[in-house]
Formats: C-alpha cells, sequence, structure tokens
C-alpha cells in the first residue's frame, strides 16, 4: 500500500503536472465515468456524477495516505489502499486495464483512477473533517514533538510497531516505512510502547522523519507493479532484505511477522528488552 512518501509524490506530480500532462488545479471536470460504482463510497454514484460536473480543482493536497482534491464546492479524498494508481492521461488516449474511475476534465484530458484490487475509495464530501479528523497527527508536522509522542506512547500497552500501522495514532505510516524508522531508531518492533525512555522516543521520531524524508528524495519506493517511478527500494536499510548484512553491524537482517504483516529488523541492533 502506497505511504506517506508515495502518496505525497503522487499529489505532488499531479499538482504539478508531469510527463506532458498538465496540472490539475485550475481544471474543470467536464464529467466522470464510474466503470466500479463501488469506489465511490459517499455520496450514491449516481450523486457522486452529478455533483462532480463543472466542478473546478482549486489545489491537489495530501493527508495521510489521501489524495485530496480541494474543489470551489467540497473536497474530493482518494484512498489508492492495496492497488490503486492516479494518472493523468489525454482523453483520445487507449483505456487502461483496470480503470474503474476517470474524471474527464474540459481541456481534453483525463484524470484516471485506476485499481486492479478494487480496494480503493473515493469520497466527495463538503466537510472533510468526517474523515481526516479521525486520523492521527502528521509525523512531518513540526508541530509534533517528542514529548507530543512519547504522552502518546505511554497511553498503550501495545507493541511500538503495532501501535505505528494504527492510523488514528500518527497518520501515513506502512510496513515499510515503520521497519526503516524503527531499525533507525535501534527500536525492536516488538517492545511494548509504554516501555520506551524518553530518549528512545526522541530516536524514534528522528527515526520516522529519517526514514520518510528520505523516501520523498527518493518519490518513494517501487516494490511492486503498482506504484512505479520510485527509488527509494534501492536504499532499504532493512526492509525486504532478510539474510542480508544490516547496514550498520553486517549482522543478518531478521524477519518476523507481526500482526499478520512481514518485519524486518537486526536482531543485534534492536535488541529485545523486557517489557
Amino acid at each position: 500500500m502506497p505511504e506517506l512518501p508515495e502518496v505525497e509524490t503522487i499529489s505532488r506530480w499531479l499538482r504539478e503536472g508531469r510527463d506532458g500532462a498538465p496540472p490539475l488545479p485550475k481544471q474543470v471536470v467536464r464529467s466522470v465515468t464510474l466503470r466500479w460504482p463501488r469506489h465511490v463510497a459517499r455520496p450514491s454514484p449516481t450523486a457522486f456524477k452529478r455533483r462532480m460536473r463543472d466542478r473546478t480543482i482549486l489545489d491537489v493536497q495530501r493527508r495521510g495516505k489521501y489524495v485530496t482534491l480541494v474543489l470551489d464546492q467540497g473536497v474530493v479524498l482518494i484512498h489508492l489502499k492495496m492497488s490503486g494508481e492516479l494518472k493523468v492521461l489525454h482523453s483520445q488516449a487507449p483505456r487502461e486495464r483496470f480503470e474503474h474511475t476517470v474524471f474527464h476534465l474540459q481541456s481534453g484530458w483525463d484524470l484516471r483512477f485506476l485499481d486492479a484490487r478494487k480496494f480503493g475509495k473515493v469520497f466527495l464530501l463538503d466537510d472533510p473533517g468526517v474523515i481526516l479528523d479521525t486520523l492521527g497527527p502528521e509525523p512531518l508536522d513540526p508541530r509534533f514533538t517528542a514529548e507530543s509522542l512519547g504522552r502518546r506512547l505511554a497511553q498503550h500497552r501495545r507493541s511500538v510497531k503495532v501501535l505505528l500501522m494504527d492510523q488514528s495514532f500518527l497518520s501515513g505510516l506502512g510496513n515499510i516505512y515503520i521497519d526503516e524508522a524503527l531499525h533507525r531508531a535501534r527500536i525492536h518492533p516488538l517492545r511494548r510502547s509504554d516501555s520506551l525512555s524518553a530518549g528512545e522516543v526522541t530516536a524514534l521520531l528522528r527515526g520516522i522523519r529519517q526514514a520518510l524524508r528520505s523516501g520523498l528524495r527518493h518519490n518513494g519506493a517501487s516494490i511492486d507493479w503498482v506504484y512505479r517511478g520510485g527509488e527509494f527500494q534501492n536504499h532499504f536499510r532493512v526492509y525486504q532484505r532478510t539474510g542480508e548484512p544490516c547496514p550498520v553491524c553486517s549482522k543478518p537482517v531478521a524477519r518476523i511477522v507481526v500482526a499478520q504483516r512481514g518485519t524486518h529488523f537486526c536482531p543485534s541492533c534492536q535488541p529485545a528488552r523486557d517489557g
């Protein structure tokens, strides 16, 4: 699933334009084609198509793992889930496989939502806070401090890996960047969240931000056939590097399963501890 760096990169490409396609801001939606109506979570597919007609896209933003299209009336939230992909293509471009939701623009271009597994969701809301306010803080927000993170961690008795996966706790993180951040912080993924010292909390927030910023510098990670264009996969420290040498100590990277997710760490740099 695309995480914060991948979704931020996609949002930037849509906002600024890429590969000859125009930026989405100032584009007017002529109509919408829904080939998989269940893509639309709110409102009904019929109401969605009606309300999107002649809407102007003012901006493209990101919140958590949502791509956000700010309109002159309302806001569209798009969650890519496991296999979603957004492309801006000329309206005359051949239809691609798995195109389920297509925004036809008056300029002769389309915003096409491809989704092989059909898990993605689209929302058109007058108040996006209905969904976005349920998300946790943005980890790169300078107002989010180590003290804030420490207070939130201390309120739970869950493994730190599981807690960081929870989007209501901290938004935008997923399997890749959590593994990378925990390695940078030298914290075992099964450490209980309320057992971390103040120094470890500071190291954790620093590790999260370092991992995310590295991902952003490399346009995210391309790890399967869905999201392409990133290079962060060439800079993984532990993720999907089972048995390979740790870049810090050269001991083999290990893999365990945490909350049904493959989890990668260095047993030497990230030792298990009581609590």
